[in-house]
């Protein structure tokens, strides 16, 4: 087979949340495949870092900051930036957040602000690059899900119910688009290492069960998602259209 499928020359990619962690990797995987990068997130500071370290490594980066839990913010800025640098073929919703906490005692403001950054974001900010990719026929949106759209696990109900929200939505989204030219799908880790994780992966314990748990028996490393990404970016993956690829070092396939 052609490594020219997954060739992201001439590309463009939104990556939202892409200052650190997965969406920086995402973003650094994309770029490498040679696609443009859009990279968004909330810490411009995080933003412009991140632009620098791409662009010494020769990659074509912009910076698009706006709150992807704003309708109006996010339609605005995929519409200023598709009227004034050009189009974006591929968004990929990684934005997201955790917020961990016995189920009886959760907040629910907690609540709400999961809702809004992990599920309403990849609304809005899907919705709002479908629009442009609709009219040119064509489109790649790739959602993060979650080892957790499958699984639950104590202290986390809530992010359980964001993303099994996010594997649902995935499957509307291609429902609805994939006649129109579009496929949309997600991607679900499993227990990576990142700053979302931080707390787990210093966890003695935590690290112990997990190992024992995963068939892989570790921690995934976020590169390890580039692949999976670039896959479902590329035209690789022309007829794969709703699904949810879980890389998880097998986590979900054993008991």
């Amino acid at each position: 087979m052609s490594t020219t499928l997954f060739d992201l020359t001439g590309r463009t990619a939104l990556v939202t949340g892409s200052g650190q962690g997965i969406g920086r990797a995402l973003a650094g995987g994309l770029a490498a495949a040679g696609a443009r990068v859009v990279l968004n997130g909330r810490t411009a500071a995080r933003l412009e870092q991140a632009a620098a370290d791409l662009r010494a490594e020769g990659r074509t980066v912009d910076v698009l900051p706006f709150d992807v839990t704003d309708h109006a913010a996010a339609r605005a800025a995929i519409d200023g930036y598709e009227a004034g640098t050009g189009p974006i073929h591929i968004c990929v919703n990684n934005a997201g957040m955790q917020h961990r906490g016995p189920l009886e005692d959760f907040p629910a403001e907690a609540f709400e602000k999961l809702l809004q950054t992990n599920v309403a974001s990849v609304f809005h900010v899907g919705q709002a690059a479908a629009r442009h990719m609709i009219g040119r026929g064509e489109g790649k949106i790739v959602n993060i899900a979650s080892v957790q759209t499958a699984l639950a696990r104590p202290g986390i109900a809530p992010y359980t119910a964001t993303k099994g929200a996010v594997g649902n939505l995935t499957r509307g989204m291609a429902t609805d688009w994939a006649r129109h030219g579009l496929q949309c799908n997600a991607i679900a880790p499993g227990y990576f290492r990142t700053p979302l994780n931080q707390a787990l992966v210093d966890d003695p314990e935590f690290t112990a069960w997990l190992e024992k748990r995963t068939p892989a028996g570790r921690w995934g490393n976020v590169e390890e998602l580039v692949g999976a990404c670039v896959f479902l970016a590329s035209a690789a993956s022309s007829f794969v259209n709703g699904h949810t690829l879980y890389v998880d070092g097998g986590i979900t396939a054993s008991l």
